[in-house]
């Protein structure tokens, strides 16, 4: 599939070029990672999951340790056990093996803990981007943007037609003004307060 790609992309970009053939198609593209990595709310929820990922992962390789400790008892003591103890012993721990699964799956599986905090995390700022380049996209009348850092592949880019920082100062635009707003209500609070004294 992904070598079909770039086949895809040269496909669609000739079919565009010829039906924008009388005024000219306008392109331009952004690097997404590195938009996301200059921006400060994307940092912090990245830092959180990582933090997140970590005392999971912390999680499932103690229950594994747990669970090694287990069948190296039931290995020591299989002399001095019925056999009965000894497959009540092992479906113990097939039980136990399922409930790492289970939790490996609620950690990291496909509706996991791990997508949901992302989505919960990260998907507000990337929307925040996206809403921003199409803002950009049309005033500037551009027919496609691309995120060069996706699987699209692109084969040459001019630095002139990258819109990534322009993109970044109005994130950094939007995130003074939310600042300037909570200082004037701080401020507000405090004279309130005052006036109350």
């Amino acid at each position: 599939m992904k070598a079909f790609r770039p086949f895809l992309f040269v496909f669609l970009f000739t079919l565009v070029q010829q039906s924008f053939a009388q005024r000219g198609v306008r392109l331009a593209y952004i690097d997404m990672d590195e938009i996301l990595e200059n921006v400060e709310e994307y940092k912090t929820a990245a830092t959180l999951l990582d933090k997140n990922v970590t005392d999971w992962k912390k999680d499932i390789e103690l229950k594994k340790m747990e669970l090694k400790g287990r069948e190296e008892q039931l290995q020591a003591e299989k002399v001095l056990l019925t056999q009965e103890l000894i497959e009540d012993r092992k479906l113990e721990l097939q039980l136990f093996r399922s409930e790492i699964i289970d939790l490996q799956t609620k950690y990291f599986g496909p509706t996991g803990d791990y997508i949901q905090q992302k989505n919960n995390l990260l998907k507000p700022i990337q929307d925040q981007v996206l809403s921003i380049v199409r803002q950009i996209a049309q005033e500037r009348k551009y027919d496609f943007v691309f995120d060069r850092s996706s699987d699209l592949v692109m084969l040459y880019s001019a630095k002139n037609y990258d819109i990534s920082n322009l993109v970044l100062q109005r994130i950094n635009a939007q995130e003074r003004i939310k600042a300037r707003k909570k200082q004037i209500e701080e401020r507000k609070a405090q004279i309130e307060q005052r006036k109350k004294n």
